[in-house]
């Protein structure tokens, strides 16, 4: 044999060799990290959070690939980042365009412009039936020639069968409108807002309520001074339908507004139903109850809301519960009326089977994340969001999320930061949980996934580590440590 052909056959039995090499090569340079990115482990120890308290998934849409897998399969809760499967779900079950109704009908004779009768007002969950949207459909009930109504208003809920919500029962805190329970019927998600406005002159705080409730009073016993605007003012006092709020506003703060809830449904309804009827120049001094729409009513106007998709823009950038809670409702009533919990539930599980999706883990107790019992894993929330990116609806459910120093729950976030601009993600906070889920483009071009989860004590302190792996994201880094290109 020839030296030269002892040399090719040479070349030729190292091949095998080298394409192994070559293979094994190409496979650590795509596994993904199995351990949270050096920035991000600095900021959970500092935090006091170990790493079995955490999922984190980082997924390279360019290249179909995971990047980062820690404790991916690990069930926890996502606070309101669950919010992402109930509007994806909307999304795609009900359609962008998706309205909801409310409807009037008159029960009893028209007299020229006297009802006599009842007004009956039916819903059908609206989540956004704003101060607003109301008065204007009040003004059309006006305009369409009752005047004078001589019986009761009575209210239609029946659209929801859902029991009797406690809004002091997750964490004590009533008056606060993230725990409003969802209705049928729902008005201006049941709060009020009160206007804290300074004047210099006077060294005082005026105190306006929109809308004005009759049966709430608000006790300002404030005073103007210097400060910087860390509180303001303290926690009000409750005691029934009084708010009394005392000590100092500091003068820094400018005008700042607070809402509140206090009243129940009806009595709500009947306060502001009650001052937009005058106002339009009619008269009712009847009562408020709840019944069911009678058949002997007859129709007189239908208000009609604004699109899903519209909505869900509300629901996600500014994590608006109750108005997840009705999303998520409303899901449930596509499998027949009325809508309860259990078939919303059932309808979310037949659009992920349909889906090819399997999440044996999740477990969505109301579709908003204010719970304790609601779970996710880390690997869901990816697939999720990897299946809504090749969703034709993507450009409709990625413009719902907050973008990061912009607007929504991140708009005071990273807004000094490459991240700035280059990041929608939906945030979660309770008590014990921080969670973030979405998408974030990095500094070569490409959008990735990014869902961190994090169940633990020191999830308070832990704001630094999720900030830390979004900017690790955008900056590039994955694809510097695991070979993507």
């Amino acid at each position: 044999m020839r030296i030269g052909e002892r040399n090719a056959m040479s070349a030729l039995g190292r091949l095998p060799l080298l394409l192994l090499l070559a293979t094994a090569a190409q496979a650590m340079a795509t596994t993904p990290m199995s351990e949270p990115p050096g920035p991000v482990a600095a900021a959970l120890a500092q935090a006091g959070v170990p790493e079995s308290s955490v999922g984190i998934y980082v997924h390279d849409l360019a290249n179909n690939l995971p990047v980062v897998t820690v404790g991916i399969d690990r069930s926890l809760n996502p606070a309101s980042v669950i919010k992402l499967v109930t509007t994806f779900a909307a999304l795609e079950i009900l359609g962008p365009a998706y309205t909801w109704k409310t409807e009037a009908y008159l029960r009893g004779t028209l007299t020229g412009d006297r009802l006599n009768g009842d007004l009956v007002l039916k819903g059908y969950g609206d989540p956004k039936l704003t101060l607003e949207n109301f008065w204007l459909f009040v003004r059309d009930l006006r305009n369409r020639g009752v005047r004078e109504i001589t019986g009761d208003l009575v209210l239609d809920r029946s659209f929801f069968a859902i029991d009797d919500h406690d809004p002091a029962q997750f964490d004590n805190e009533p008056t606060r409108p993230y725990n409003v329970g969802a209705d049928a019927l729902l008005l201006n998600f049941k709060s009020f807002r009160l206007r804290f406005v300074p004047d210099e002159e006077k060294r005082a705080v005026a105190v306006y309520s929109e809308p004005v409730l009759p049966q709430v009073m608000v006790v300002n016993n404030l005073y103007l001074a210097p400060g910087f605007c860390d509180v303001w003012p303290d926690k009000p006092a409750r005691d029934g339908n009084t708010l009394t709020f005392f000590g100092t506003f500091p003068s820094s703060c400018g005008e700042k507004s607070r809402s509140f809830s206090m009243l129940t449904p009806n009595e709500y309804m009947a306060a502001v139903f009650g001052q937009f009827w005058l106002q339009a120049g009619g008269s009712w001094s009847g009562r408020v109850r709840e019944a069911e729409v009678p058949t002997n009513a007859r129709l007189l106007s239908s208000w009609e809301s604004a699109a899903l998709a519209e909505s869900i823009r509300d629901i996600n950038k500014f994590s608006n519960n109750v108005m997840a809670r009705n999303v998520f409702l409303t899901l449930g009533a596509q499998d027949g009326k009325p809508a309860t919990l259990e078939k919303s539930d059932r309808a979310v599980s037949d659009w992920l089977a349909r889906r090819g999706l399997s999440f044996p883990e999740m477990r969505i107790e109301n579709g908003a994340g204010l719970s304790r019992t609601t779970r996710i894993s880390a690997r869901q929330l990816g697939e999720l969001l990897i299946a809504a990116w090749n969703s034709p609806l993507m450009p409709e459910y990625v413009a719902s999320l907050p973008l990061a120093a912009v607007d929504g729950t991140m708009r005071r976030r990273l807004n000094n930061s490459p991240v700035a601009g280059q990041a929608h993600v939906k945030t979660g906070y309770l008590d014990g949980v921080r969670a973030i889920s979405g998408y974030v483009m990095d500094s070569r071009g490409r959008m990735l996934v990014v869902v961190f989860l994090i169940n633990h004590p020191g999830a308070r302190n832990a704001q630094a580590a999720v900030d830390a792996l979004l900017e690790w994201v955008q900056e590039g880094s994955q694809a510097d440590c695991c070979g993507r290109k």
